[in-house]
């Protein structure tokens, strides 16, 4: 539809604000012409008192006369592996809005020129919140879309991937932070654990394939025993030589509190409170250990 069609066409219907023509369906209007009108609805939105139809009118009609510029800018996001570009066009949509609602023709710059950037920050938030797994810092999230370009065309040319050395000095960076951005992209995405451990397709736990929960590590309890005992050595060594061999006869040999007071002369009473206050002194010394 032109601009001419679109002002002659049924401009005197009702709901239309006076001097702005009625169009039945916006998002028909070319580009070029979109950007013609949309002036023209600007100039009525500064004087339309906001809530009323004739405000609403020339909102929405900017928003659909407008959404070719989503649709242009989602097709730069088309091949970034996450969410179809149904939802990138309503989430660039969103970007459109916040355009229109803090355009300022005074400021003499084009509709177009100011609403981009809109749309494609709305765009890049939402693959930045969505797409990675795990939380990445932002300079991450960024040096992984350039270490990504760099790769693409770094392997072209050298008919291979290209080496962290060959990144840094590509990209002008440090081979330190080169390390830390491929290591981060790791977490753009997330595998299945049902993934089979060489690689391949999916396998079901039924088919009896190993998978990657198959293989995957857990913590041994005994690795904490040992950093205890470490801990311990060196406080075990202040006490003195009674008090060691109440805690070698206790948890050493396993003795009862009976037992251990038979063999020292003492009554089991008095045997617990020692154990108490050897404990004590002893886990106090382990948690105020650096």
């Amino acid at each position: 539809m032109t601009v001419h069609a679109a002002q002659t066409a049924g401009a005197e219907r009702a709901g239309a604000p006076d001097g702005l023509p009625w169009i039945e369906d916006a998002g028909q209007i070319a580009p070029q012409d979109a950007r013609k009108l949309s002036k023209l609805f600007f100039d009525a939105l500064t004087v339309a008192d906001e809530g009323t139809p004739e405000y609403q009118y020339a909102r929405n009609t900017l928003i659909e006369m407008n959404l070719s510029l989503v649709r242009f800018a989602a097709g730069r996001f088309r091949n970034r592996g996450s969410g179809d570009m149904e939802d990138i066009v309503q989430v660039g949509t969103i970007g459109l809005i916040k355009a229109i609602d803090r355009f300022d023709l005074s400021r003499e710059v084009e509709f177009t020129s100011f609403a981009v950037p809109y749309i494609v920050g709305e765009i890049k938030r939402f693959f930045r919140d969505t797409t990675w797994s795990v939380h990445v810092p932002r300079r991450l999230q960024e040096l992984r879309v350039d270490l990504a370009k760099a790769k693409e065309t770094l392997s072209a040319d050298l008919d291979r991937d290209p080496t962290v050395a060959e990144l840094a000095e590509y990209l002008g960076l440090d081979e330190e932070e080169i390390t830390e951005g491929l290591v981060a992209a790791n977490g753009y995405t997330a595998g299945s654990l049902d993934l089979p451990a060489d690689g391949g397709e999916p396998v079901g736990r039924a088919s009896g394939g190993r998978t990657m929960a198959d293989v995957l590590g857990e913590p041994d309890p005994a690795m904490e025993t040992v950093e205890n005992l470490h801990t311990l050595a060196p406080l075990l060594g202040d006490l003195d030589a009674r008090e060691r061999r109440i805690i070698d006869m206790r948890f050493g040999q396993e003795m009862t509190q009976a037992q251990i007071g038979e063999e020292l002369g003492i009554s089991q009473m008095h045997v617990s409170r020692l154990l108490s206050r050897l404990l004590g002194k002893l886990r106090d010394g382990m948690f105020t250990q650096d």
